[in-house]
Parts: structure tokens; sequence; C-alpha cells
């Protein structure tokens, strides 16, 4: 893995010719090109459809697709199709209709798809990104009553930060509901659509990932009301996870491996070339949002985030208890969410010491 990362550093030029475009729709949809297709034991090709976001918490991702580490794992075993997501819940939807085959989201989504399903849709089989999430309010807003009878928005109804601003509000003592009624509306909406009702004064405030929360205080004159590192003991809790649906799991193991073996590459290219990959993250955000962000916030989002592959096992079931509190889930029983043998085996053979599932 070592020797594509150099081979990476070398050759960047060429690998960027490697991705195609991200064109704007609903659901954004992409061909990563430049690999011939695959044939699987049966003769028949085989496609890994990927889902991810446009945000620098899914830096391991972006980087993964732009240098072409992912590509690279895959080599002849799969080609890869990706398509990105608004947030947690949409990508959801899309493995439980079989449009996508994995997807890089929160832990809550991933939380609510498995009860939902009963534990057959999907599982997490690997960490991603911790942190980089806050509640930044307007220059009015000095705590958390000065909230009441106002609005703050939310990536999507049962994001992971929507989970965690409903929870955080019920702990304060405040009612939400999600119509937007309660005693502080929390209103789910698009990140690039919260920044601009945050600039026009229509909502006092967004509980959001990077890049958004540097926007809302470089961009809206905002500040952090809530950091959200200091309502977690260890201070340290997933903000993106791999997930799997079963069946594909299940189907193709060896092109999950390489995927996990792709992941594991990113996030040390990360470590080991951080202006190489921060400027990857940001081409690759602006091929689906139009624009790349300015070097202040890029650097700024970045600060605020550790990239890993420990999915925090720990984590699940606090968050799946928050969900459950603010009535955005019915169980709270995780139990087998987790299957990190895949993630395992590839540390294993990389030397790397192996994550715990419990």
């Amino acid at each position: 893995m070592l020797i594509k990362l150099i081979n990476y550093l070398r050759n960047r030029a060429q690998r960027m010719g490697r991705f195609v475009a991200v064109t704007a729709s609903a659901s954004l949809v992409a061909v990563l090109a430049g690999c011939g297709a695959p044939s699987a034991p049966n003769g028949a090709t085989v496609t890994l459809r990927l889902g991810y976001f446009a945000n620098i918490t899914q830096a391991p991702a972006l980087v993964g697709l732009k240098s072409g580490l992912f590509v690279d794992a895959l080599g002849s075993r799969a080609t890869l199709k990706i398509s990105v997501f608004n947030a947690g819940p949409e990508a959801v939807e899309a493995l439980f209709a079989g449009a996508i085959d994995a997807a890089f989201i929160g832990p809550n989504p991933a939380i609510n798809a498995y009860s939902r399903s009963g534990g057959r849709v999907l599982r997490i089989v690997s960490g991603s990104t911790s942190g980089g999430a806050f509640l930044v309010v307007s220059h009015d807003v000095s705590s958390v009553g000065d909230l009441e009878g106002k609005t703050v928005a939310s990536p999507q109804l049962g994001s992971t930060q929507d989970v965690a601003v409903r929870s955080w509000l019920a702990s304060q003592g405040y009612t939400t509901d999600g119509s937007g009624g309660g005693t502080i509306a929390v209103v789910p909406q698009a990140n690039a659509d919260a920044l601009t009702a945050f600039k026009q004064g229509q909502i006092a405030g967004a509980w959001v990932p990077e890049p958004w929360a540097t926007r809302l205080i470089l961009e809206g004159g905002g500040h952090v009301l809530v950091d959200e590192r200091d309502l977690w003991p260890s201070g340290t809790y997933p903000t993106t996870q791999l997930v799997v649906s079963t069946q594909f799991l299940r189907d193709h193991p060896d092109q999950v491996d390489a995927l996990l073996e792709g992941l594991v590459a990113s996030v040390d290219l990360i470590a080991a070339d951080p202006k190489a990959s921060h400027e990857m993250t940001n081409e690759a955000i602006a091929d689906v949002v139009g624009k790349p962000l300015t070097a202040t916030v890029l650097a700024a989002g970045f600060k605020n985030l550790t990239f890993d592959v420990d999915p925090h096992p720990a984590s699940l079931l606090q968050s799946a208890r928050h969900a459950h509190a603010v009535g955005l889930l019915d169980s709270v029983d995780v139990s087998g969410i987790l299957d990190l043998s895949i993630l395992n085996r590839v540390l294993h053979r990389l030397g790397r010491p192996e994550v715990s599932a419990s």
C-alpha cells in the first residue's frame, strides 16, 4: 500500500483523468472510468455502487476516489459507480431500494436502517471520520435560552446531526418534533440551504458537519454554541462510517476487502500528505457543488476532524439511545450491526493492529 501512495504522488495528474465529473441532480451520479470491466467467477461483471457526501467529514472517501486508490485496490475485481447524497437518510433509502451497495454515512442513519430492517439491510464494516460537528448560532444567541421560539437547522430528519441537536435540546429541557414544532423548532434542510437561510436571518443556527460549520462562522457571522466533542466522555464520536448492504457483503466479500484496503490507504495518505489530501478533497467537493472551498474554510474544517478506520463501537449504543429518546428510533438494540471481520483481515495483512467490535 505504501507503493500505491508513492505512485499516487508521482502520477497524480494521470489519476485525475480517471474521475468523471459529477453532474447535478437529486442524487448525483458519476462513474469512475479508466479500469477494465472485471468478471466475477460466473462471468458476470461486478459493479460496486458506492454513495458518499461532498463534505470534509468524508475526506477518506473523497481522497480514495480522487486519488484512484479505490480503483487501484479493486483492480480487476470490480468497477466502481458512485452516487452523491446530501445526508445519511437519503443514502439509506437508496440502500433499501437496492440502488447502491455501500455508503459513507453517519452512525444514526445506519442504526435506523438496521433497526427498521430487523438487522437485514446493512452492516457497518469500518470507521472513517470522527468529530467535526457543531451548533453554530447567530451573534444575538449566547445561550440555549436565546433559541426558544426560534428555528435551527439540521441536514435531514434522522441524520446524525439531527439526532444530536434534538438530543442536546432535550437535555436542556426543550422540546422538538419531526414537523418543526416544539419550544425550539428543528427544521431539516440541505446544508447549502441552511447556510443561505442563516445569512438571511431565517434561522438562528444550525447543527452541521464540516465544512458547513466553518462556513456558517466565516460567511454567516456565526459562532459556536456547542462543540459536539464536549458532549462525549472521551471527546471522540464517529461522524462517518462505511456501511455495506448485507447482500453485497455476502455475495462479494473480495470486493469489500478491496474497498477496505483502498480506504486504509486513503486514511494513510491523509496522514502522510495533508497538503495533497486537502487539495484532492477540495477538488472532489468542487466536482459536486461547482466551486472549491476557500483555503481558510478547508484548513479550519480539517483541523476539527480525525480520520481512522476504527468505528468507535462504544458510541453506537449511546447514539441509538439518543435517537430513541427523541422519538426517532423504536429499538436501541444494535447488537450485530458491526461486521469488522474483513477490515481486520485487511489490517492483519498490512501488519496493523486489529479493531475491536466490543
